[in-house]
């Protein structure tokens, strides 16, 4: 459970935001929308290998 305490003159809005941050690195909603269909093992490995391809590509290509 998040708990965001609300300091002494705070707005709503900033509480607000800072609830969303919590809320965004827990990741409960990535993880809902991955459950909502069922993709087959290899598939996310061979995604998940994609994306650190091109991350260390985006590096290299940085570093020149």
């Amino acid at each position: 459970m998040i708990i965001v305490n609300v300091k002494d003159n705070e707005s709503v809005d900033r509480a607000l935001k800072r609830f969303k941050k919590k809320f965004e690195r827990t990741g409960v909603l990535k993880e809902l929308r991955s459950r909502t269909f069922f993709q087959k093992p290899s598939i996310t490995k061979r995604k998940q290998k994609q994306k650190a391809a091109y991350i260390q590509n985006l590096f290299a290509n940085e570093n020149y």
